[in-house]
C-alpha cells in the first residue's frame, strides 16, 4: 500500500522546501562496483542482438498496437537503424500492417499513450517511404493542431506523456515543413512543465520532474515522508526529450529549452546514480523499496548517452555514469539467454508492480533497453 500524507498551510511551504535537496544519498552498496569504462561497439551489440533475439522469439505474436509495445518496437527500429537488420525489420513491418499502421483509439483520441505507436510508424516510414503508413498519426495530431479544440492544451496531464506523444508532433512538423506541430507541441509540454496541478510538474530546483499532480507538495510521500520522484517517469521524461531532440532543427525557437530540460535532468540523476549502476525506483528516497531496476536506469542511459553524443554535458564526467549504468544492466538484469529482468512492470509509482526481480520483464523495459545500447553504442569505438 501506498502512503499519503496531504499538509496544508506552513506544512505544505516545509515540503515544497525540502524539495531543493532530496537528491541525497544512494542505495545499499553492490556486492561489486561496475566498471566505468565503455565496451566495444562490437560488444554492445551482441548484447543488444541477444535481448532483441530473445524477445522476438518468446513473441511470434507481435501484440497489440498499445504505448508499451510501441516502446518495444521503438527500440527494435533504433537498433535495426544501426544493425540494418532485415529480420528486425520485417518482424516490425508485420507488427504494423498487422494494424493496418492505425492507433488504439482511432483517429479522433487525443490520449499521448495512443499517439506512440506513431513512433514506429514514422520509423518505418522513413526506411520505406508510403504514406499510407502515416494516415492515422498525422490525421490524429493534425485535429489536435487545427480542428479539435485547438486551444486546448491540457491533455499531458502525467509525464510519460511527454515519451509517448513529444516526438510525434516534433517529427510530424518537420516532414511537412509545418512549424504549427512545433507549437502545439510546445504549449502541451509547456501545460505538463508548469501549469499542470498549479505550478506543474517540474522541480526547478533539481531539474527534475512529478509524475502527475498527486505526487505534488501536499500530496504522496514516501513512507519516510520524503518526495516520491519516480525513477521510470523521469525516464519517459528523459526518452521525450531525446527523440525530441533527435528531430527537431536546432534553429527551431523552442529547442534550446527542450536541451536545457534534458541537460538538468542528466545532469541530476548522475548525482544519484547508485554504486551498482542503476537507479532507484525512487530518486528522492534512496530507502524506499530499494533494489535495481531496468526501465528507469535504461531511459537515463539513452538520455545521457544522447546528451554526450549532442555535446550538452561533458563527455568524460558523464560517459563513465553511463558506462557504469550499461556494465551494471549487463551484468545483472541481461540473462544468458538474452531475457532483460528487473523490470518494473506497469503502473505509477514505486510501489507498482512490485516485487521488482531478476525474472521481472516487459516489452517497454526491454524496448527501453534497446534505445539505450543503441545510443551508447554510437558513442563507443
Amino acid at each position: 500500500m501506498h502512503r499519503r500524507r496531504l499538509l496544508s498551510g506552513a506544512a505544505a511551504l516545509t515540503a515544497s522546501a525540502a524539495l531543493v535537496p532530496p537528491l541525497t544519498g544512494t542505495a545499499q552498496a553492490a556486492p561489486r562496483a561496475p566498471s566505468p569504462q565503455l565496451p566495444s561497439r562490437a560488444a554492445i551489440i551482441s548484447v543488444l542482438r541477444r535481448v532483441a533475439d530473445q524477445w522476438i522469439g518468446a513473441h511470434t505474436n507481435s501484440g497489440d498496437n498499445g504505448w508499451a509495445n510501441a516502446t518495444f518496437f521503438s527500440g527494435l527500429l533504433a537498433l535495426q537503424g544501426l544493425t540494418g537488420s532485415t529480420s528486425y525489420l520485417g518482424y516490425a513491418r508485420s507488427w504494423a500492417e498487422k494494424h493496418a499502421y492505425g492507433l488504439s483509439g482511432g483517429v479522433t483520441t487525443r490520449h499521448a499513450d495512443n499517439h506512440c505507436a506513431g513512433q514506429a510508424y514514422l520509423d518505418l516510414y522513413e526506411r520505406e517511404p508510403d504514406e499510407h503508413k502515416l494516415t492515422a498519426i498525422e490525421t490524429s495530431l493534425h485535429r489536435m493542431v487545427y480542428t479539435d479544440q485547438p486551444a486546448k492544451n491540457d491533455d499531458w496531464w502525467w509525464d510519460d506523456a511527454l515519451h509517448m506523444a513529444m516526438a510525434p508532433f516534433a517529427r510530424i512538423g518537420t516532414l511537412r515543413n509545418d512549424p504549427q506541430y512545433w507549437e502545439k507541441l510546445y504549449a502541451l509540454h509547456n501545460h505538463t512543465k508548469r501549469i499542470e496541478g498549479g505550478p506543474g510538474l517540474y522541480v526547478a530546483s533539481t531539474g527534475l520532474w512529478y509524475r502527475d499532480k498527486r505526487f505534488l507538495p501536499g500530496g504522496i510521500l514516501s513512507p519516510a515522508g520524503k518526495p516520491v520522484v519516480w525513477s521510470r517517469g523521469n525516464g519517459w521524461v528523459a526518452g521525450g526529450h531525446t527523440k525530441t531532440l533527435k528531430a527537431l532543427p536546432s534553429t527551431e525557437r523552442h529547442t534550446a529549452e527542450y536541451r536545457d530540460a534534458l541537460t538538468r535532468l542528466v545532469v541530476a540523476v548522475a548525482k544519484v546514480q547508485r554504486t551498482d549502476g542503476f537507479w532507484n525506483v525512487n530518486l528522492a528516497d534512496a530507502a524506499h523499496l530499494p533494489g535495481p531496476e531496468t526501465s528507469g536506469t535504461s531511459f537515463f542511459v539513452y538520455g545521457t548517452a544522447y546528451a554526450i553524443g549532442a555535446g550538452l554535458v561533458e563527455r568524460t564526467t558523464y560517459l563513465p555514469v553511463a558506462a557504469r549504468a550499461w556494465n551494471g544492466l549487463v551484468a545483472t538484469a541481461v540473462h544468458p539467454d538474452g531475457i532483460l529482468g528487473y523490470v518494473q512492470n506497469v503502473g505509477d509509482r514505486p510501489e507498482s508492480s512490485q516485487p521488482i526481480t531478476y525474472n521481472s520483464t516487459a516489452n517497454f523495459g526491454v524496448g527501453a533497453f534497446l534505445l539505450a545500447g543503441t545510443e551508447l553504442a554510437k558513442l563507443a569505438g
